[in-house]
C-alpha cells in the first residue's frame, strides 16, 4: 500500500508562535510509522493575501498567483494535521485565509488537530471542524489538546515536550490512527473516481 502524504501544518505566522513545537513534535511522533510521508507546512512561508477571489475555486479558478501556488501545495497531500493555535476562542485569521484559498484541494480527504492554550486549542479546533466540514473534509475525532498544566510546562517553563508526552501521547496515537485509516479510506474512493 503507498504511503499517505500527510501536511502538518502550523496556523500561526506571529513571532512568538508554539506552533512550531506543536508541530515538529507531532512530525515526529507521525514519522515513526511506515504508512505516512510527513511534511511540515508552515503557513508563515507562504505569502498568502486575504482572500479576494471572485469566487470559491470550486466555481472559478482562482487568479492570483499566490492563491494558485498555495492550491497546488495543499492539493498534494492525502490529508492533513493542524498545530492549532487558539486566538481568542477561535482559529487563527492565518489559518481561516488559508482555508478560504482553496477548496477543492481540501475536498475528501482527513484532518486532525494538535491544539493549544488555556483550553487546550478545544474552541478553535470545534471552529476548524466546522470549516473543515463545509469544505467537504473528514475531521477525524480523536485531537491532542496541550492546556493548563501541561501548556504552562512547555511554553513558559521552557520544558521540552518529552515532559508532557504521558499526557497528551495516548491521544496523539488516536489521532493518527484515524488519520491512516481516513487516509487510506478517502484515497481509495477519490482514486475510484
Amino acid at each position: 500500500m503507498a504511503k499517505l502524504r500527510i501536511a502538518v501544518i502550523i496556523s500561526s505566522t506571529r513571532d512568538t508562535r508554539f506552533g512550531p513545537v506543536a508541530a515538529e513534535w507531532i512530525a515526529g511522533i507521525a514519522r515513526e510509522r511506515e504508512e505516512l510521508d510527513i511534511e511540515v507546512v508552515d503557513l508563515r512561508d507562504y505569502d498568502l493575501p486575504f482572500f479576494n477571489e471572485k469566487m470559491t475555486n470550486r466555481i472559478l479558478p482562482s487568479e492570483d498567483p499566490r492563491a494558485i501556488a498555495w492550491q497546488k501545495k495543499i492539493g498534494d497531500f492525502d490529508g492533513y494535521i493542524v498545530a492549532m493555535a487558539e486566538y481568542n476562542r477561535s482559529l487563527t485569521g492565518a489559518m481561516k485565509n488559508a482555508f478560504d484559498q482553496a477548496y477543492l484541494e481540501w475536498n475528501r480527504k482527513p484532518i486532525g488537530f494538535v491544539g493549544y492554550g488555556s483550553v487546550g486549542g478545544a474552541f478553535a479546533i470545534q471552529n476548524a471542524r466546522v470549516i473543515a466540514v463545509e469544505l467537504q473534509m473528514v475531521p477525524v475525532r480523536a485531537a491532542v489538546h496541550i492546556g493548563g498544566g501541561e501548556y504552562v510546562k512547555v511554553v513558559h517553563q521552557r520544558q521540552p515536550m518529552t515532559e508532557i508526552e504521558p499526557a497528551i501521547l495516548p491521544s496523539a496515537n488516536d489521532l493518527l490512527d484515524e488519520i491512516t485509516w481516513w487516509g487510506h479510506a478517502t484515497k481509495a474512493a477519490r482514486s475510484e473516481g
